[in-house]
């Protein structure tokens, strides 16, 4: 079944079946109604380690407040974290204010058109190079993410390495329409050949499957870690009392949060409780209302003012669930 689709026939049929699959079943995503490339980066970089769900809200946030690659290069980094804030991996807003400099400064505010000039700028990779270009500018490059990976693998019927993949999904390319192709491979994983129980059923290319299922996996997930952790939460005359990461910090440096404390603040119960995960770490935390500690150094933030400020996620959550900030939007596309 491996070398079946390995023909030239059979790549053919395979990009037949999924080009005609994607017509008619992709999602409607709000980055897929343009192909202005400064929205295309935007989302390739959001959905970065970050499911679709959670990007379309700050997508359309963050064109608001930064209609324009030009608008971005003129921000102030606060201003960008604080759009970026709930998304994680802060490092990424770093990165993408760094690079909307760049094309303003070295391209007059046009973005490269190719995969190679594009690797040239902050926070941009072999995949996230070759996705722009390929959608933006229609330029034949292969992308391989999570979910490519994925669908290549089961449909060799055995694990590839990271530059066999590369080649397979070369191999594999629509050169025709190589955007609609990226995105068909990346859409098929998402929402089709999924991680665990894949729709194999519904799958366009399933005749030229080697798997037609999971992998044997070859190693296992890392065990989540459990930690309790406290917070306070103050609010007087409109205002909330936050207190800023070090600027040195190695995790969302310069950020907002609630103060943090080891002893329960007086005799109180919390206020509630949520759970928040980070990476290998799953946090229960409890929310208390109360006065924060004297010797705790903080600003006072009015609560109007509360949605311009770059939040840590888990402030937000917070905030959020104490009616603080407005409730998110509830989506439920998957990537």
């Amino acid at each position: 079944m491996a070398s079946r689709v390995e023909t030239n026939i059979g790549r053919q049929q395979f990009r037949k079946s999924l080009l005609a699959w994607y017509d008619l079943h992709r999602r409607d995503l709000p980055w897929r109604t343009s192909r202005d490339p400064y929205r295309v980066w935007l989302s390739e970089i959001m959905l970065q380690q970050t499911r679709v769900a959670a990007v379309i809200e700050h997508y359309h946030e963050f064109l608001r407040r930064f209609p324009t690659i030009e608008k971005l290069a003129s921000a102030r980094e606060p201003s960008v974290l604080a759009a970026w804030s709930g998304l994680g991996y802060y490092r990424r807003a770093r990165m993408l204010h760094a690079a909307a400099k760049v094309v303003v400064r070295e391209h007059g505010g046009k973005f490269p058109s190719s995969a190679e000039q594009l690797r040239a700028l902050p926070g941009i990779g072999r995949y996230t190079s070759s996705a722009i270009a390929s959608i933006a500018f229609d330029e034949s490059v292969p992308v391989v993410d999570g979910n490519v990976e994925r669908v290549l693998q089961r449909v060799a019927g055995k694990r590839l390495s990271e530059e066999q993949l590369w080649q397979a999904a070369g191999r594999f390319l629509d050169h025709s329409r190589p955007g609609d192709f990226n995105q068909a491979m990346m859409e098929l994983g998402a929402i089709v050949c999924t991680p665990r129980a894949p729709q194999c059923l519904t799958c366009p290319v399933v005749a030229q499957c080697a798997t037609r299922g999971e992998l044997a996996a070859t190693n296992r997930p890392a065990s989540q870690k459990k930690r309790e952790i406290h917070y306070v939460l103050d609010c007087r005359d409109g205002k909330v009392l936050l207190v800023r990461r070090p600027l040195d910090a190695s995790l969302m440096a310069g950020m907002w949060e609630l103060p943090e404390v080891s002893v329960i603040p007086g005799n109180h119960n919390p206020s509630f409780t949520l759970r928040h995960s980070i990476t290998v770490t799953d946090y229960a935390v409890k929310v208390f209302r109360a006065a924060v500690p004297p010797e705790c150094r903080g600003k006072w933030i009015p609560e109007d003012r509360l949605r311009r400020v770059a939040l840590t996620g888990l402030a937000r959550k917070i905030l959020r669930k104490a009616g603080v900030l407005p409730p998110t939007l509830k989506i439920s596309h998957e990537r």
